[in-house]
């Protein structure tokens, strides 16, 4: 699959429209509540159906990290190299996203969409608690 068709294929999505409009969106079982990242037609721990998208806070804590040396492509190439964080938002989904340089693990963090390899995509900072990143 070339680049070009990877984002073709996630346009119209909601988490994908939700990043265009600068929000960072999760999906959510009615029925159960359960919180997932990733688009799914059933919910993973009670099998319904009834599922709508949620917009997130924004805040979570930095659940793993990895610092991403050889790139998946040309546009992050030109990044290389970055931080990669998994992190657990506090609605309880986990998210897989670009952090600033000294994030750790167990670090609080807030997310700003920005412009990275030519489309918006969730970037975490610290966050000190009061509303502000660091």
């Amino acid at each position: 699959m070339t680049e070009s068709n990877s984002v073709a294929q996630t346009s119209g999505m909601p988490f994908t429209e939700g990043l265009e409009q600068g929000v960072l969106r999760f999906q959510s079982c009615t029925a159960c509540g359960t919180p997932q990242t990733l688009t799914r037609y059933v919910c993973t721990r009670c099998g319904s159906r009834q599922l709508v998208w949620r917009e997130a806070a924004g805040t979570g804590t930095v659940y793993a990290t990895t610092m991403v040396s050889r790139a998946p492509s040309e546009a992050f190439r030109a990044l290389a190299p970055y931080l990669l964080l998994l992190v657990d938002l506090d609605e309880g989904s986990r998210v897989m996203a670009h952090g600033t340089p000294g994030l750790k693990i167990g670090d609080r963090v807030h997310v700003r969409i920005e412009p990275i390899a030519g489309r918006p995509l969730p970037l975490f900072y610290p966050f000190n608690g009061n509303g502000d990143t660091q």
